[in-house]
């Protein structure tokens, strides 16, 4: 079967895409088949610090090992230094980070997006605010940032670990107006205070709306949009009743099991699964 028309700029992500070589593994199932399986009977559990009877003042709890070895320094503008080092250097250094789970409609409700993120956290409580980045910018949105800007409107679900294989599956570089709900399987539910459809699987959701955006550009190819940040405001929170206390203010995370990105290709919650991500034309 031939493959799907694809826009230039959606050409252009899966031409960027290929050059990132996110994933190093050409035969993920294979590398998959020969790791421990998932343990379901893992359970959320607490404990100590590595060193409980720390004082005030007593720096690092490995008697000054950490010490003993040099650091390296690194300008993320050295000439020659390919931006995608300064990706995979943050994403393999800045972890555990929690996954927006992102869902959004087009301003006339005619296409539908669910994506996960990685550049993304909670900014503030009063007003619930929270940010995502996306690369590109304006002129080469991708779909989810196209309807954001459009409508105004989001949900943000947090991904628990029984449905990460579909959250992952919506990765997927799909066409626009090529929906991932169907894709992955997953539920829409509706809404209150915006159109878009929250994930009913999810045990915590967001409704939100466009605070605002700011777009930047790159510091190696002055001119180049390479990025834009999305400020969202929270507007409605939606919690599985068995996950939620009486007060309604915490959220138990062994209801909850959420998943977070943990390095590289890894979503890890109580241990780390690595996945695989999906080419459109894979399935066409």
């Amino acid at each position: 079967m031939s493959g799907p028309i694809t826009s230039s700029s959606t050409q252009a992500r899966m031409d960027a895409e290929k050059a990132t070589q996110r994933n190093p593994h050409p035969d993920f199932k294979k590398v998959e088949a020969s790791r421990e399986p998932w343990d379901k009977s893992a359970a959320w559990s607490l404990s100590q610090t590595a060193d409980p009877g720390w004082k005030i003042g007593g720096g690092a709890n490995d008697d000054g090992a950490c010490l003993k070895i040099p650091h390296v320094e690194i300008d993320p503008y050295e000439k020659g230094r390919p931006a995608i080092f300064n990706y995979k250097l943050l994403i393999s250094g800045i972890i555990p980070r929690p996954i927006g789970f992102i869902s959004t409609r087009s301003k006339d409700g005619t296409s539908t997006n669910l994506a996960p993120f990685s550049y993304f956290n909670m900014i503030s409580h009063d007003p619930p605010l929270f940010a995502m980045g996306y690369t590109g910018g304006f002129d080469n949105a991708k779909d989810s940032l196209r309807n954001l800007k459009e409508s105004g409107e989001c949900t943000i679900n947090i991904i628990s670990e029984h449905f990460v294989e579909a959250a992952n599956a919506s990765s997927i570089n799909a066409p626009y107006g090529e929906s991932e709900w169907a894709l992955t399987g997953l539920t829409p539910a509706p809404c209150t205070t915006v159109k878009a459809s929250r994930v009913k699987e999810a045990i915590f959701s967001v409704e939100g709306k466009l605070e605002s955006t700011r777009e930047f550009e790159s510091k190696g190819t002055p001119g180049k949009k390479t990025s834009v940040l999305a400020i969202i405001e929270g507007t409605r929170f939606w919690v599985r009743e068995d996950a939620i206390n009486e007060d309604r203010n915490i959220i138990d995370p062994a209801v909850s099991r959420p998943c977070s990105l943990g390095k590289r290709n890894s979503n890890a919650n109580l241990g780390p699964q690595t996945y695989s991500k999906t080419w459109w034309y894979h399935i066409c």
